[in-house]
């Protein structure tokens, strides 16, 4: 990347090798990136508010999408994934807040052609957006709706769209890790 010169004291320009004009994400990684984004927080908000009214308001209210498998059930969560955090309101706020921080400059330091790479991290703050929008205006508490049973009488944590695009960015990130070429030998000039 950037190399000190001992002779003359230089000292590297950190924003300038982070964020190099030649690796700057191009029109077609802002074209995926920005569009997934905002539909999936639209899609994440708007199934959270449709099937919220359309259940009503108490969590005993459920529709059966496939009986011993898939229904629709209206709870919400006071914490993060598997209700861990509960009840931390601020901290969780805190933390998606700096995680969206930390999405944005990947996006922007990961190269003109990780298409993949720029769906997932779409996907992610999405995914976080949307969560983060009930934190913040709905008292703290996050709508789940989808109610799994993955196996008789066991039924996985009620998740929400935005759980599940969280859960296909880690996905679509392995993946591009799996079959993405190394790219170490270039990077470090070896």
């Amino acid at each position: 990347m950037t190399q000190l010169s001992k002779e003359n004291g230089a000292r590297p320009n950190l924003g300038r090798a982070f964020f190099n004009r030649n690796r700057l994400p191009s029109a077609r990684a802002h074209l995926v990136y920005w569009p997934t984004l905002v539909v999936g927080i639209i899609l994440d908000l708007w199934t959270k508010t449709a099937v919220f009214n359309w259940l009503g308001q108490t969590p005993r209210d459920s529709f059966t999408v496939i009986n011993g498998f898939l229904q629709l059930i209206a709870v919400q969560n006071a914490g993060a994934a598997f209700g861990i955090a509960a009840g931390r309101t601020a901290m969780l706020i805190l933390f998606s807040c700096l995680a969206l921080v930390v999405i944005f400059a990947v996006f922007l330091a990961s190269g003109r052609e990780h298409t993949i790479t720029h769906l997932a991290l779409a996907m992610f703050a999405a995914g976080i957006c949307g969560n983060l929008y009930d934190r913040i205006f709905n008292d703290g508490l996050v709508r789940d709706f989808i109610d799994v049973v993955y196996w008789p009488g066991k039924h996985w944590p009620t998740f929400n769209i935005a759980d599940s695009m969280l859960c296909v960015a880690v996905a679509l990130i392995v993946i591009s890790g799996l079959f993405t070429p190394a790219q170490h030998e270039h990077d470090t000039g070896h």
